[in-house]
């Protein structure tokens, strides 16, 4: 895809919001069936991933860890927000490679030290390409992925999050 098919691909959506702000409204759903042993069943609308513990944690390796899935998370979104912003501006890879490595001290999850946090201490995210972009280019792809990447400005911003327990009657 170009530059060119990209803005009118998106052209009538971005007219759409201007003129009807509350239709970009959208509310993203995941679901997850809790599952045998320690583990939790999540249906992506694509693929079931069975998530359950870390081996640090006493997991044994099998199960899809959910620290791994965020970092998959953000790896995907910064990949395809790069991918439509070096479209945009008339940047041409050919190839790519997006990273993201996470530091974790697992004896906050654990318990074991109150002063350990729980979740990332870190994230590094890193891209390698293969283009022929200028330096001031390269820039404007940055500042332009890191703006516009939703798991990544959710990440660096924080977003409030409200939970809810029930039981079934």
């Amino acid at each position: 895809m170009n530059s060119e098919a990209l803005r009118k691909l998106q052209a009538p959506l971005k007219e759409k919001y201007r003129e009807q702000p509350q239709t970009a409204k959208i509310t993203l759903k995941a679901e997850g069936n809790i599952g045998t042993g320690i583990s939790c069943k999540v249906d992506t609308g694509r693929a079931l991933v069975e998530a359950g513990l870390h081996p640090a944690t006493g997991g044994n390796g099998m199960l899809a860890c959910s620290g791994d899935l965020l970092l998959e998370a953000l790896v995907a979104c910064a990949g395809v927000t790069l991918q439509a912003v070096a479209t945009a501006i008339g940047i041409s890879i050919r190839n790519g490679q997006v990273k993201a490595e996470g530091d974790l001290d697992f004896r906050g999850t654990l318990g074991v030290s109150k002063e350990a946090s729980v979740g990332f201490e870190s994230i590094r995210l890193s891209f390698v390409l293969d283009c022929d972009a200028t330096e001031e280019q390269m820039q404007s792809l940055a500042k332009l992925t890191e703006r516009y990447c939703v798991v990544y400005q959710t990440l660096t911003k924080g977003v409030q999050v409200q939970s809810s327990y029930s039981k079934l009657h």
